[in-house]
């Protein structure tokens, strides 16, 4: 009974760093994604046109601003890789613990 508890908690964590770690490569996308338009922001001149998608509409967005939500957006998503990492380590070492639990 109690093999079967341990067991179950076991594979719960593993789902859970699974979760995690598919997190994780989504936001490494993400980041690579506006990493891409921050380099291509630098090519552009600075009175350059920029539209932004919002909805079905394009709008007219000034480059200084289209830059800053850029690199906002960047300094966002690499803070929350650093916490999933955070987080996929003391999954990990659960984990271990659980397994010699087990």
């Amino acid at each position: 009974q109690k093999l079967e508890t341990e067991i179950a908690n076991f594979q719960a964590l593993q789902k859970e760093f699974q979760k995690v770690v598919q997190s994780r490569t989504q936001l490494e996308s993400q980041l690579n994604e506006n990493e891409m338009v921050s380099r291509e922001f630098d090519l552009l001149k600075d009175d350059a046109t920029i539209y932004k998608l919002i909805g079905p509409v394009l709008v007219k967005q000034d480059k200084v601003e289209a830059v800053t939500n850029v690199k906002k957006r960047i300094e966002f998503i690499t803070a929350e890789i650093a916490r999933l990492e955070t987080q996929m380590a003391d999954l990990e070492s659960k984990q271990e613990a659980k397994k010699s639990e087990v």
